[in-house]
Formats: C-alpha cells, sequence, structure tokens
C-alpha cells in the first residue's frame, strides 16, 4: 500500500501501480481538496490500475477515524472523537457513525476506512491514542467497536480493528519511538485483547499490528513485525482469517531499526498481507524490491504469499466488485448531509467531545 503527494495522482504512484503491481493505496490530508477532486483522483488511479492489467480494482483507503484523525475535513461530516461515543455507551449510535462514515467515504471511492481503534486507553499519559479510544473498559470498547464495524461494513466499506494486541498502555507515540508494553500474556489476553477478540467475532475484514513491542509475547520485535504475535495469536489462537495491515512502515518505531526492505520482508514472514508505506517513493521501491528478493531467494515462501493473495482477492471481491468509477455529483451530495451532521452534534453534545477541523487539544 503506498501514499503520495498531491491532489492529482503522481507520476510516481502510476508508476508503482503500472510497474510493481501496487494493489493498493491510501489518501492522506495532503491528496483530499473536495469530494468531486477525490473522487475525480480514484477514477484517475483506477483507470492507471486497470491499463496495466489488474485483475481487482484498487483497495482506496483512509484514516478517518472522527477527532483528531480526520483526513476528510470540511464539507465532509466533522465528527467527535470515539470517546464521545463511549461516555454515551450507546451502540446504536456507534453503528450508525460507522454507517455515515461508510456513505461518506463510499460515495468518493473510498472503500476502505482504518477505523474503529480497538485499543483500551489505560494509561492516562498515552500520547497517540488518548480520546481516540471509546474508553479504558474493554467491554465497553468491545461493545462500540462491533457496532461500528457494523456500520462501516454493512455500508460496503471494508472496516479494520487496531492497533492489535492493543495500543492503549503505552506512554510513547510509535510514530515517534518504539513503546514497550510490560504486561504479563494473562493480562494481554484479558484486557487488551478482548475487543479484538470481539472483532474477529464481528467478522472484521481486516486487522491493523500495532508497531509496540510486547516482551512477554515476542521480546524480539514489535507486533507487527513478529511470526509469535501475527501466526501464533492472531491467525493460530484466535482463528482470524481476514486480512492483516501492518501500520505504516517509515513510522520511527519501525524505520529507525530496520530498512524499509528488512521491514517489509519481516513483516511478510510475520504473517502480514498488506504493507503500507506511506509517504517517500524511494523507501516505497525500496521494500518492494527487497521483497522481491526475498521471494526470488525463497526466504518468503510462495506458499505463505498465496495466503495473503487469496485473503486480499477475497476482500476486493466482497467488498469492491462489481466495480464503478465514483461519481463526483454523488460525492458532493454525501458529504456532510444533514442526516450526518446532526449525528455528528448529538455525539459530540451528548458525549461532551467538541466538533473541530483541524483539531486542536485546547
Amino acid at each position: 500500500m503506498i501514499g503520495f503527494d498531491g491532489f492529482e495522482a503522481s507520476a510516481d504512484a502510476k508508476r508503482l501501480i503500472r510497474d510493481y503491481g501496487v494493489g493498493h493505496v491510501i489518501l492522506f490530508a495532503r491528496n483530499v481538496a473536495s469530494p468531486e477532486q477525490v473522487a475525480e483522483l480514484v477514477r484517475e488511479l483506477q483507470e492507471c490500475a486497470r491499463r496495466a492489467g489488474h485483475e481487482t480494482p484498487l483497495l482506496m483507503a483512509v484514516d478517518q477515524e472522527g477527532g483528531r484523525v480526520a483526513r476528510l475535513g470540511p464539507p465532509w461530516t466533522v465528527w467527535p472523537p470515539l470517546r464521545a461515543l463511549g461516555r454515551i455507551g450507546e451502540p446504536d449510535l456507534a453503528r450508525r457513525m460507522g454507517a455515515a462514515l461508510a456513505a461518506e467515504c463510499s460515495a468518493a471511492g473510498i472503500k476502505c476506512d482504518f477505523a474503529p481503534i480497538m485499543d483500551v486507553d489505560t494509561n492516562p499519559d498515552n500520547p497517540i491514542i488518548g480520546n481516540r479510544a471509546f474508553g479504558d473498559d474493554p467491554d465497553l470498547v468491545a461493545r462500540l467497536g462491533v457496532a461500528m464495524i457494523e456500520g462501516l461494513q454493512g455500508g460496503g466499506v471494508v472496516a479494520s480493528a487496531k492497533h492489535f494486541p492493543g495500543h492503549g498502555d503505552t506512554s510513547l507515540d510509535s510514530h515517534l519511538a518504539l513503546p514497550v508494553v510490560e504486561h504479563s500474556r494473562s493480562r494481554l489476553e484479558d484486557v487488551e485483547m478482548r475487543p479484538f477478540r470481539a472483532a474477529i467475532k464481528a467478522k472484521v475484514a481486516t486487522i491493523m499490528m500495532a508497531h509496540v513491542l510486547y516482551p512477554e509475547l515476542d521480546p524480539e520485535v514489535p507486533a507487527s513485525l513478529s511470526k509469535p504475535i501475527v501466526e501464533g495469536i492472531l491467525r493460530g489462537d484466535l482463528k482470524y482469517d481476514g486480512v492483516v495491515f501492518t501500520d505504516d512502515l517509515e513510522m520511527k518505531a519501525v524505520a529507525d531499526r530496520w530498512t524499509p526492505d528488512r521491514a517489509a520482508v519481516m513483516a511478510m514472514q510475520a504473517g502480514c498481507d498488506i504493507v503500507p508505506v506511506c509517504l517517500t517513493h524511494d523507501a516505497q521501491v525500496t521494500a518492494m524490491e527487497g521483497a522481491v528478493r526475498a521471494a526470488e531467494t525463497g526466504e518468503l515462501p510462495f506458499r505463505g504469499m498465496d495466503d495473503a493473495l487469496a485473503r486480499v482477492r477475497r476482500l476486493k471481491e466482497r467488498y469492491l466488485l462489481p466495480y464503478r468509477d465514483p461519481d463526483p455529483r454523488q460525492a458532493r451530495q454525501a458529504a456532510g448531509s444533514p442526516e450526518f451532521v446532526a449525528l455528528a452534534q448529538e455525539i459530540s453534545e451528548r458525549g461532551s467531545e467538541p466538533l473541530r477541523f483541524p483539531w486542536t487539544s485546547d
């Protein structure tokens, strides 16, 4: 999965789709000007994939959680952070918000939303999760997270439970450093993993791994690169057969320790299906060429790649086919509809969290 700069498809992005077969693209605020522009950008990227002979459409993704993590600003609905839903505690509101997010994203051609946060916010000093989480009660997080997943996926948009096995009790931001969670396995299973077990039972389409080190689970590498955690716990113990993402490999928790090619190969060896490299073209090329070399030498076994490809194809067949390019007029119409704005206002007021874009902490 790649990201790029600009409101139009960059030459580098098109080259990676055409020559390297990249099948997934993530959009950030740097790619977003208006609903019509996003719809046209998605159409342009999908046309590039079609001309390159891709068998399935690109999976277009965005981080649209609400609160401070929102890439689609006005005229799209401004949503409060998930903590507001946690304070209210009504699954129906979470389900309706998920459905609204799905409608706004899907109309613009975005069929994957990296939401909801399933982390349990047990550390008041956590610099990166905080009010992005529903709360500090794993059962509450599970109930509301499952409801949001149902809303998103019922609206035809891929949901993603993140960040497995739990980023809630960290004191560092994995964008900047490698956090360490020292809890015992029994505590991790009882608190951190409980919402993810509920998400798996609810058939969440994707799960995103945390760039966090859990010494009791794997003392060597963070969860995103850990075979004992991805294959051993997530696939083996929890029986998850959906698509697994790493978090962005250019985050410093990983990038300060491993080169893009090494990190990509380690993630694939661990059992991850899709590896996002979101920022720089050189890192994207390095990661993909490293994966190709690892496949050629047998460091990446073909059976594992075939299994990953089968999971990704099932995901795309369910959510992207039959494919239709987004209509710019429908993208504009869905963005910030009165129904969605009223819902966001209700959640904001009842949950005592403001509506701000861009988000500020004051």
